[in-house]
């Protein structure tokens, strides 16, 4: 399983790729979307949204289940991922890439640097 390194990571399995214009994108990680499954639908959240950071703004549902995603920083969604609309596997397919779920322009850019690094990231997962 990959876990890029220059992402940053939650414990609700979210990661957050900072842009080089200050905005964020994020997605569900490869260990997620391995425990969910087949995902077959996605509903991002609205362009525009005011967010908390581990506010619940967005789901993924898959074959097994439907998952909350969650806000990792507060600010407001700029962007989502209309390609996810047809074509939702892609969070399976390319998690980091492709399968990203959307955009957000921080309220505090300093939030990113305080969630967890890869190295972090995999501590939580060989604990569950």
């Amino acid at each position: 399983m990959s876990l890029p390194s220059d992402l940053r990571y939650l414990e609700s399995h979210e990661w957050v790729r900072m842009n080089d214009d200050g905005t964020v994108t994020v997605g569900i990680t490869e260990f997620a979307q391995e425990q969910l499954g087949d995902v077959v639908f996605v509903e991002t959240p609205e362009v525009d949204l005011q967010c908390e950071a581990q506010q619940a703004i967005a789901v993924v549902e898959s074959v097994k289940a439907a998952s909350d995603i969650y806000a990792p920083i507060a600010g407001t969604i700029i962007e989502v991922n209309a390609d996810l609309g047809d074509q939702p596997e892609l969070v399976n397919s390319s998690p980091y890439e492709q399968g990203w779920l959307y955009k957000m322009q921080p309220t505090d850019g300093t939030e990113v640097e305080a969630l967890m690094d890869a190295d972090g990231y995999q501590s939580v997962i060989d604990s569950a």
